[in-house]
């Protein structure tokens, strides 16, 4: 073989040429502009990965378990259940129709037009995310909401579902076979898809965590193109490879085209006959038809499970794997498979929710509704799914912008604070709820901050907890006007008597509200009847002749068995009618109506109080160490504190309904004051059933034209109604202007959703979360609609200030030392009274 010899000069003068010189130059500037290029881009990406991650806004998107309507009770058919993720593929459809950004900006930057949904197994439930770029967060949730008319969206931090100290597993899942390749979607299966992904997920432990991660953006056309161009093809005689490749183009399909042509143009030549598809390529065609006849989304799908246990690990994956599983069509379609991926890489993708360009794969609108969706009532019913667990309403637009702060209103993204203007508080506020649910909270927030604006107010408590709340917010500057009622503290009672009166109409007030009172604690139509109050009330009325030798519980029973005592009071009364009832009746009785048989009939209903170490130096003295009037006029501060687990239900009770009786003497006392005189006092009481007498109904129907404005607050309907009588129930739904209603019992959720007019179902009102409630304001003397509220902490509220356990007590012990009384003296009265002779 003859040797080649290599002229080195032929190069050299090659690469003296400047011409070549210059275009060795280009080149490899070129290349390492390209190379230059594309590492600002790699670093630029990996930067803004994260920043854009930030960027995006988490939404927690929640839907009613429950209908709400009675004749939606039944489970949905397989048509319903088909046409209600219909609905969840149309919103899908409208997102897919975002241009996908382009450019120079989009390739160096990355993509910001990116959603992720997410299905995820967080503290043991199922949480439906959705995150999404934070400049189409507003159009995201006005699509939600225009869709889900019942969806709840709130925006969330970023969740964390990582085990602590657990490990960390997952794939990611693509198709096997082209994207325009059709797989079983909703339409196709018997059932709701999400079933199975559901309950993979809820298998998982409560300490464990997973998810199923779908990121997403508008895909280009191509896809869709050339699917409708392989149909088109097989639709000519061609089989699946055939079209596949002729749709492909490029050299193969040049020559091939070339080649058909010669072959057709060839006069003698017999044409090949076409080839005819046969059923199931002809279902392929129909298949791929209607999979490109969706919009569609380049997306990328991860599974990732986390736990401490690895052999629980394997089993969430694989389970949650297993779930794609019901998607697969084996002939003629398309199968989901996983995607291999570096671990470091895909948790790190997850965690910022980033686009794999190179994983990516297309799936239509049908597709992903059938992977994601909002759960349906009564379809989807794996156990942990995280449901709205109450229906949200809109607060009316005319909110006011003053007045007393409630809570706030969130819906649909705004939030709107609730505020009671004073006129529309003076139609009074009424609040139901189960034990722990809040109501008390609103109330007394309310009274917090009419003691920072300097209003007056009266709290009753009759648990003791609140009272001791507000007075550790007591401002400095109105220490001054708090009057602390504690019985539970016996240091210094505060005088109580319940007798005391300045006018005749007042006298005849106090008569029959201490009637009343003893109505309603002992039932007397029951248990004393008609000689009883006939007894009872002429002997208050007798005592009450002459205050000044003693007109108090203490002397009922005096007048009763102190014969005396009895002739002296008679002998200082000028009304004829209680002279002659125990002078012509009482006196001369015998048998069981005798004196002598009704005195223990009567007194043994009063001995609880007048024996009890707690009542006794409150309601034995006979002045009144506080003046309900001047409390009333001066915007005074009355707390309350009947601590009923101290002083007793029964000792609870009677206090209560004489504060609250008293108050009412001083407010129609107000009836010879000028209206602009009058001003507001705020009236809370909490438990209020177990203060129902008369006066509490003339205060609903009547006290408002007084300015005593009513805040009630209990626990249920039942409460009202006393042996079938329904007063009180009716004076409450009759005259209460606001209503409030937070969680309440099955037997009040149907009264409730009537007089709510039916914004919210029974099912809302008995699953309302705790510190939420469903209102009816008064706005300018009319009712809007209801709508849903959440209520303050106090430290949330505005112009409320912080705990101040030393203000607190410098407050309850400067109460003490201006309305209280020294024990001993309380004594020394008493017996002083007792000790007087009546000859």
């Amino acid at each position: 073989m003859p040797s080649v010899e290599f002229d080195a000069s032929i190069v050299a003068n090659y690469l003296d040429n400047p011409f070549i010189q210059l275009g060795l130059v280009l080149l490899i500037l070129t290349f390492l502009l390209i190379v230059a290029v594309f590492t600002v881009r790699f670093f630029v990406l990996g930067k803004n990965k994260v920043s854009k991650s930030f960027a995006r806004k988490v939404l927690l998107v929640t839907v009613p378990k429950n209908t709400g309507e009675k004749q939606d009770d039944a489970t949905p058919n397989l048509q319903q259940i088909q046409e209600k993720i219909g609905v969840m593929e149309s919103l899908f459809s409208t997102i897919a129709g975002i241009p996908s950004e382009k450019g120079i900006k989009a390739w160096l930057f990355g993509h910001r037009d990116v959603f992720s949904l997410e299905l995820v197994s967080l503290k043991g439930q199922i949480h439906f995310f959705v995150a999404v770029p934070e400049h189409l967060q507003t159009y995201l949730e006005e699509q939600i909401n225009a869709q889900f008319t019942d969806a709840f969206v709130e925006e969330m931090p970023d969740y964390n579902m990582f085990s602590s100290n657990g490990v960390i597993k997952g794939t990611m899942m693509g198709f096997k076979q082209p994207d325009f390749l059709p797989v079983k979607t909703y339409k196709k299966l018997d059932s709701d898809p999400l079933n199975s992904i559901t309950n993979a997920l809820s298998k998982i432990d409560e300490k464990d965590g997973a998810a199923i991660q779908i990121v997403f953006k508008s895909a280009k056309p191509d896809w869709r193109n050339f699917g409708i161009k392989v149909a088109s093809k097989m639709q000519q005689g061609k089989k699946y490879n055939e079209a596949f490749q002729a749709a492909k183009g490029g050299f193969s399909g040049i020559f091939k085209g070339v080649a058909k042509a010669a072959q057709v143009n060839a006069p003698n030549q017999a044409q090949p006959e076409q080839y005819r598809l046969s059923p199931l390529e002809e279902e392929l065609v129909k298949g791929i038809e209607e999979t490109c006849s969706h919009s569609g989304v380049d997306a990328n799908i991860r599974i990732i499970v986390s736990s401490k246990n690895q052999a629980r690990l394997d089993g969430y994956l694989n389970n949650l794997v297993n779930s794609f599983v019901q998607f697969n069509m084996y002939k003629n379609g398309n199968n989901f498979e996983k995607l291999n991926r570096s671990p470091k890489k895909l948790i790190n993708d997850f965690i910022y929710r980033n686009f794999d360009e190179g994983r990516s794969f297309v799936i239509n609108s049908e597709v992903l509704a059938s992977l994601y969706h909002f759960p349906i009532p009564k379809v989807n019913e794996a156990p942990n799914i995280k449901w709205l667990d109450a229906r949200k309403a809109s607060a009316p637009e005319n909110i006011s912008k003053e007045g007393v702060l409630m809570g706030y209103n969130v819906y649909r993204g705004r939030k709107t604070e609730i505020r009671l203007k004073k006129g529309d508080r003076r139609r009074h506020l009424y609040t139901i709820g189960m034990t722990g649910t809040g109501k008390s909270w609103l109330i007394a927030g309310m009274c917090m901050q009419d003691i920072a604006n300097g209003e007056g107010c009266c709290y009753i408590d009759p648990h003791g907890d609140q009272i001791d709340d507000l007075l550790l917010r007591i401002p400095k500057e109105r220490a001054e006007d708090v009057v602390v009622l504690d019985p539970g503290d016996i240091s210094r009672p505060i005088g109580l008597n319940m007798l005391e009166f300045h006018t005749q109409e007042q006298k005849t007030f106090a008569i029959n509200e201490i009637m009343a009172i003893f109505d309603k604690l002992y039932d007397l139509k029951a248990t004393g009847g008609p000689m009883f109050e006939q007894y009872f009330k002429n002997a208050a009325a007798l005592i009450m002749s002459d205050p000044a030798s003693g007109s108090t519980l203490l002397e009922i029973s005096r007048v009763l068995a102190d014969d005396d005592f009895r002739k002296y009071k008679l002998s200082k009364c000028k009304d004829q009618l209680v002279k002659d009832f125990w002078e012509k009746e009482a006196q001369k009785a015998g048998g069981e109506a005798s004196l002598a048989n009704m005195v223990p009939y009567i007194t043994s209903k009063m001995s609880p109080f007048i024996s009890n170490d707690f009542v006794r130096p409150i309601i034995s003295q006979q002045e009144s160490t506080i003046d309900f009037a001047d409390i009333m006029n001066s915007k005074k501060i009355l707390l309350v504190k009947l601590a009923k687990g101290k002083i007793g239900q029964m000792n609870s009770d009677l206090l209560g309904m004489i504060v609250i009786g008293k108050l009412l003497m001083a407010a129609l006392a107000r009836g010879s004051m000028a209206e602009e005189d009058r001003k507001d006092f705020y009236l809370y009481v909490d438990e209020f059933q177990n203060y129902l007498t008369d006066s509490m109904e003339i205060i609903l129907s009547e006290a408002r034209k007084y300015r005593l404005c009513l805040g009630v607050a209990h626990q249920y309907v039942g409460q009202l109604v006393k042996g079938g009588d329904t007063k009180f129930k009716d004076a409450i739904f009759g005259n209460v202007g606001t209503k409030c209603s937070f969680r309440i019992g099955v037997d009040d959720a149907e009264a409730m959703s009537k007089e709510f007019a039916g914004a919210f179902s029974e099912s809302d009102f008995l699953n309302l979360p705790a510190f939420n409630c469903y209102v009816k304001l008064l706005i300018d003397n009319a009712n809007p609609e209801g709508f849903n509220m959440a209520t303050y902490a106090l430290d949330d509220i505005p112009g409320v200030q912080g705990e101040n356990p030393k203000m607190a007590a410098a407050v309850a012990k400067l109460s003490k030392l201006k309305y209280g009384k020294d024990p001993e003296i309380i004594d020394m009265e008493v017996k002083e009274r007792h000790a007087l002779t009546f000859d």
